[in-house]
């Protein structure tokens, strides 16, 4: 199972959270970042359907799979 950190940080001359390289969008103040990550990471852990996806990766090649709606990766909250 995948394991998700949503990182707090300075960004943009406010505050973000940071999942690997992707920044969410800025907030004024840091708790604003904190509560947003909270939730973020919360949903991020809720059952969908199992459905059918596209994608493409870092190689510009596209892929297609079906994603069990229930594979959902185990998060945490880095403040």
């Amino acid at each position: 199972m995948a394991k998700l950190t949503y990182k707090v940080v300075e960004h943009d001359g406010g505050w973000a959270y940071k999942v690997g390289a992707t920044f969410s969008e800025t907030f004024p103040t840091h708790q604003d970042a904190l509560r947003a990550a909270e939730i973020a990471s919360a949903e991020q852990q809720v059952a969908g359907a199992t459905d059918g996806i596209q994608y493409e990766d870092a190689e510009g090649k596209w892929h297609e799979e079906l994603a069990d709606g229930r594979d959902r990766p185990q998060t945490e909250v880095s403040d």
